[in-house]
């Protein structure tokens, strides 16, 4: 484990020649993603924060923002609305980004929500959950690959369940669009595991840039209420008791922003970055050096090796072209 005051020693180093100059932040106007972008502001560096959120969050990610200008005037904050459970919304947001960026040195995606309520598709016909951890997020680094290889240290920092995709994926049918075949646990597995195969393509492919796949942990987000009837049983019994539970284990939201401060810009995994003279990060290949990181709730890499020597040699091919025919629309 990573202690916290190691930590933040490491981001007590950060500066305008070390921060991300040019940041995007995908679902950053709550949970990991809002807590990491005011730990980021909070180092009082020169940095430009693209902030891409939803409509209906504008009005409360104003405030955000001011409260932002008031810990670092340096810093610049760029509001960009889109509703990124659409692709072409996706494709929309990373066109304007091009258009007034020339690099981007940080890419933290942190959209969706638990998928335990019932199949919800979004207009273009992807299981919502799955468009925002899934195909949302992939869409945003294909989009912004040619900017991030541009930056000095460039990240891709994806949050939610490095080390915990499992080799029984659902090959046959990955959008889990035949009935009978949606349930929460499942479909939390099989979108995890989609992220860590497709990254895992995306790194070997982008060795100048460094991907990570990140497991938070329990931090109190409140993702688990979103997506589904706040009066339904199911809503009841997550306020009842896993709610609570969640409270009880989870990191506090300070810790929870350091440590994903400390992915974002450590050379502690691939090397670039804040200089690290702690023990290096092995990634996904269990080596050192670049490529994709599946890193843990402690900062600790999780290579996964034999689950993840299965998916490379069965899954990622499949994953691979069915993620290009979704996407292909949008390109």
């Amino acid at each position: 484990m990573v202690s916290s005051t190691e930590i933040k020693s490491s981001n007590a180093l950060i500066n305008d020649a070390t921060a991300p100059r040019v940041a995007v932040f995908v679902g950053g106007t709550s949970g990991i993603g809002k807590l990491t972008i005011r730990a980021l502001v909070s180092t009082g560096t020169s940095t430009r924060i693209y902030l891409v959120g939803r409509k209906s969050s504008e009005e409360r990610t104003q405030a955000f923002v001011q409260e932002l200008s008031a810990i670092n005037p340096k810093a610049e904050v760029v509001w960009t609305e889109g509703d990124v459970s659409l692709l072409a919304e996706t494709k929309r947001v990373c066109q304007v980004i091009k258009n007034k960026e020339s690099r981007v040195d940080l890419l933290f995606l942190t959209t969706g929500y638990a998928p335990f309520g019932p199949r919800m598709e979004t207009t273009e016909g992807i299981e919502i959950a799955q468009s925002l951890e899934y195909y949302t997020r992939m869409l945003f680094i294909v989009h912004l690959l040619p900017l991030l290889s541009k930056a000095e240290a460039p990240k891709v920092v994806s949050v939610l369940g490095g080390g915990l995709e499992k080799a029984t994926v659902d090959l046959d049918d990955l959008d889990l669009k035949r009935p009978g075949n949606f349930g929460g646990v499942k479909a939390q597995v099989q979108y995890v595991t989609m992220n860590t195969v497709t990254l895992d393509k995306l790194a070997n492919d982008n060795p100048d840039i460094t991907f990570i796949h990140s497991w938070p942990g329990w931090v109190n987000t409140g993702n688990v209420r979103r997506g589904r009837d706040p009066n339904s049983f199911m809503a009841w019994l997550v306020w009842l008791f896993l709610e609570p539970l969640i409270t009880l284990l989870s990191f506090s939201d300070e810790e929870s922003a350091q440590r994903h401060l400390f992915q974002s810009t450590s050379a502690a995994f691939g090397g670039r970055g804040v200089p690290w003279k702690g023990k290096p990060g092995v990634n996904s290949l269990e080596k050192q050096g670049d490529g994709l990181f599946l890193v843990n709730y402690k900062c600790d890499c999780t290579p996964n090796a034999k689950v993840m020597s299965t998916l490379r040699q069965k899954a990622q091919g499949k994953i691979w072209d069915h993620t290009q025919e979704i996407l292909r629309p949008y390109l």
